[in-house]
């Protein structure tokens, strides 16, 4: 089972897109639930991404690119 790493909603317009900042833990890396894996930011607003549980990592977006709020950023299979 596989578990959806999504992007924070972090502005009340829905429309503004957010941008991954960092990733702090490599594609294929085991994560623990609730370590920070990512930042990202919207407006100049940075906001770390807790794992939502234990696994392995799968990016879907890398850094930099634009990416809507609540999108999936990454899956923990």
């Amino acid at each position: 089972m596989s578990t959806q790493v999504t992007f924070p909603v972090m502005s009340k317009d829905p429309d503004i897109e957010g941008v991954v900042g960092t990733w702090f833990a490599l594609d294929g890396e085991t994560v623990e639930a609730g370590q920070v894996i990512a930042e990202v930011q919207v407006d100049k607003v940075s906001n770390d991404v807790p794992a939502p549980a234990s696994g392995t990592l799968r990016h879907v977006v890398p850094e930099g690119d634009g990416v809507a709020q609540g999108a999936v950023l990454a899956v923990i299979e």
